[in-house]
């Protein structure tokens, strides 16, 4: 009987090897991993929008591989689906940010256009007023900058570099508001000199 329980033990642990050894690697899996990390960093939305995403993917990976080295397949096989899950939220997050940062952009920039053909109409009041102080070289220079700025927002929102034209369009805003301040502040000197 003592020597039928360590046979069964002894076979046991051989059959346990011998099905550890006959394990095969989660090739197709970590294949499919690897491919939906390089669709990731390749994706400039993922990039530039997802990059927490995109970071989890690379641990991911790198513990697939090394699972994978260290022939613990079922491991290997989990890290594996944890980078696909990870590369492809990368880039589903990537893209629903850009799309939000687009729609921002374009907002910003409706309204900096907005307030440029307001400055215009101001600017154009001004020029009425008589003995108003104001030095109307130095605001119409920097209206044109505002024009200038407003289109180089316009042109990378186009090239959808929305960072770039949201910078571009809140300079421009930045402008108009100083134009606006210092037409105020010359129409209040006029109105108390009266």
């Amino acid at each position: 009987m003592k020597n039928l329980r360590v046979l069964l033990s002894l076979f046991a642990a051989v059959s346990a090897l011998f099905l550890a050894g006959c394990a095969k690697p989660p090739l197709a899996e970590m294949d499919a991993a690897e491919s939906a990390l390089i669709r990731a960093e390749n994706d400039s939305d993922a990039v530039n929008f997802a990059e927490s995403s995109l970071a989890r993917a690379r641990e991911a990976l790198s513990r697939m591989r090394d699972e994978a080295a260290s022939k613990r397949y079922d491991a290997a096989k989990n890290y594996a689906a944890e980078a696909l899950s990870a590369a492809n939220k990368a880039i589903n997050d990537g893209r629903a940010a850009s799309a939000r940062a687009g729609e921002e952009a374009a907002a910003l920039l409706a309204v900096v256009k907005d307030s440029l053909g307001k400055t215009g109409q101001v600017i154009d009041n001004a020029r009425a007023v008589e003995n108003i102080d104001l030095n109307f070289d130095a605001v119409d220079q920097d209206f044109d900058t505002a024009q200038r700025t407003t289109d180089q927002a316009e042109v990378s929102l186009a090239g959808n570099k929305y960072q770039d034209s949201m910078e571009k369009s809140r300079a421009a805003r930045g402008i108009l508001g100083d134009i606006s301040s210092k037409i105020s502040g010359a129409a209040v000197a006029v109105s108390r000199k009266k």
